[in-house]
């Protein structure tokens, strides 16, 4: 990729825009212009496929998967060199139009010019509600998370899953974890999810936690109640989940943490890692 190579480094930015059109109103421009990233991933971008393109503007090759539902859900992936080849959905039916689930497969060389491929996912895990039908399609979709990571382990020398995955795996990722963990998001049953995908059985690894140590957060995503951003009252919800080799090139992560509640353009903040191939 040939804007990485430059550089000598990928960027690789995931941000839940809760929709692009308000993200762009609130100042998202800004933010991204002068950042510098090869390949954007958005979550909830809840537009229809022309304004993504109007919004974003020339210069990217856009992958984006809108939701059936309007106004809900819509995931892209947006990239300076084009992709080798790109697909939509998780590969369950049920999900098809759900617009939670783009892939995309790029072309890079490691440091000693070989060529390598790079599989990159960018996802938008269901919120859920305890009790509900929306946790039971949460629990399904994690359920097949659970197959498609080794696939994409197999399927390219290196991938990674990115975006808003809505499940704060250990207490470190939740600021109050005893008040939440009858609630989704930090429920028992989701984050024994990523145990699994973190784990012996899967094998991947949590690249922001890796860089950032064992510390609160950093956070990724606050309430619109309250006082929640002002105190980082937070949730760590938004991930690089990537394949060993990849997650070991990662070099730096960082949360692009709004210097103020008024000038957030969403209420969750971009993670931007860099990557060192």
């Amino acid at each position: 990729m040939s804007s990485a190579l430059k550089k000598d480094h990928l960027r690789i930015a995931s941000v839940n825009v809760n929709g692009l059109r308000a993200a762009y109103r609130n100042g998202m421009a800004a933010w991204l212009e002068p950042r510098e990233v090869d390949i954007l991933c958005l979550q909830e971008v809840r537009a229809p496929d022309a304004i993504v393109h109007q919004l974003l503007g020339a210069g990217w090759h856009i992958l984006h998967a809108e939701a059936e539902a309007k106004g809900r859900a819509g995931v892209a992936i947006a990239s300076r060199e084009e992709p080798l080849t790109t697909r939509i959905g998780i590969g369950d039916e049920y999900f098809a139009t759900a617009g939670r689930w783009v892939e995309a497969d790029f072309r890079l060389r490691d440091a000693a010019g070989n060529p390598v491929q790079l599989t990159v996912a960018s996802a938008y895990v269901h919120s859920g509600e305890v009790g509900t039908p929306k946790q039971d399609d949460k629990f399904r979709f994690l359920d097949i998370m659970s197959t498609r990571l080794p696939e994409l382990a197999k399927h390219s020398d290196h991938a990674l899953v990115v975006g808003d995955l809505n499940v704060a795996h250990t207490p470190l990722d939740i600021r109050n974890a005893k008040a939440n963990v009858k609630k989704a998001g930090f429920l028992p049953e989701e984050r024994a999810y990523f145990d699994k995908y973190l784990g012996g059985d899967i094998g991947w690894q949590d690249v922001h936690r890796n860089l950032s140590g064992p510390v609160d957060g950093p956070y990724t995503w606050w309430s619109q109640r309250g006082k929640a951003f002002d105190n980082d009252t937070g949730w760590r919800i938004d991930y690089h989940l990537a394949t060993p080799a990849l997650a070991a090139a990662a070099f730096s992560a960082v949360v692009d943490r709004a210097p103020s509640w008024d000038t957030r353009f969403s209420d969750h903040a971009p993670l931007v890692v860099d990557y060192q191939l």
